[in-house]
């Protein structure tokens, strides 16, 4: 698609991951994501906008698939993922049967990841009826990933808590000899980098632009494997902006990922009061 292809300079970093999640995007793929995954559903529609325009969505909000695209939004949201559906099918029997035959491109957010990729979204802590945290759950992950070939993954706020030398509770299966089928991750996007599983441990192969090897090292709970030729990852382009900023998310969805605490807060209560103004302009 024609636009303006030269790199930008003023993106922000949840446009940087944005992108990058586009950019793992094959036309014609089926693509699975999450319920609350705005960065995931941002960086698939740009694709689909980009390079693959014949990309199809799997969304977990209705179990549909989707092959229109709206922008984003949160109390408009079943507007594109449930309101275009070409089919539904219950969460029993897309876990059961369709993601083994269809094996979707599925990017999720792990609570908890070790350096094979092994992923927790269960709990925090050594006991399970009594941990220090209970997480949301983990969704399809454990059907998948004990299959699947095609597990991506990313983490918008990199830290020691969520990179641990041991995960407290496996619910998504890494890289393993003992693996009778599937792959284990095999890509990961951060706030600082991205990374791959080159020999089934997690390596680092370009640094976000300002960010060092040492911090991405003490911000990571286990030794990363660093690639021979990393380098800086390519930016975005000023149309990778515009289709982000005025097309696929003017309201900034996105950002709700990379943000916490009060800004957080501030950052959502302005999402629904321009959704309010917007629905109530066209009632």
């Amino acid at each position: 698609m024609p636009g303006n292809s030269q790199p930008a300079t003023d993106y922000t970093v949840d446009e940087l991951i944005a992108v990058c999640i586009a950019r793992q995007v094959e036309d014609g793929e089926l693509l699975a994501h999450g319920l609350a995954t705005p960065l995931v559903a941002a960086g698939y529609i740009l694709a689909k906008r980009t390079h693959a325009p014949n990309a199809v969505f799997a969304s977990a909000i209705g179990q549909g698939i989707v092959q229109e695209w709206a922008p984003l939004g949160l109390a408009t949201a079943e507007a594109l993922w449930l309101g275009k559906a070409l089919s539904h099918a219950s969460f029993v029997t897309i876990a059961a049967d369709l993601l083994h035959t269809y094996a979707p491109k599925e990017f999720f957010r792990p609570a908890q990841i070790d350096a094979a990729g092994n992923t927790n979204n269960l709990a925090i802590g050594r006991h399970y009826d009594r941990p220090r945290l209970r997480l949301p759950g983990s969704g399809g992950v454990p059907d998948v990933s004990v299959f699947s070939e095609r597990l991506y993954l990313y983490v918008p706020r990199h830290s020691r808590a969520v990179f641990v030398p041991r995960v407290d509770f496996v619910s998504g299966l890494g890289h393993s000899p003992n693996r009778r089928s599937g792959h284990g991750p095999r890509y990961l996007v951060s706030d600082l980098g991205q990374f791959d599983w080159a020999d089934g441990r997690m390596r680092l192969i370009t640094l976000h632009p300002g960010v060092t090897v040492e911090r991405v090292q003490a911000k990571t709970g286990f030794e990363l494997a660093i690639a021979p030729d990393l380098h800086e990852t390519p930016p975005p382009t000023a149309e990778d902006l515009r289709l982000l900023r005025e097309e696929i998310d003017p309201l900034g969805v996105r950002r709700l990922e990379t943000l916490a605490g009060a800004a957080r807060r501030e950052h959502l209560r302005d999402i629904l009061s321009k959704e309010q103004q917007s629905t109530a302009q066209n009632s």
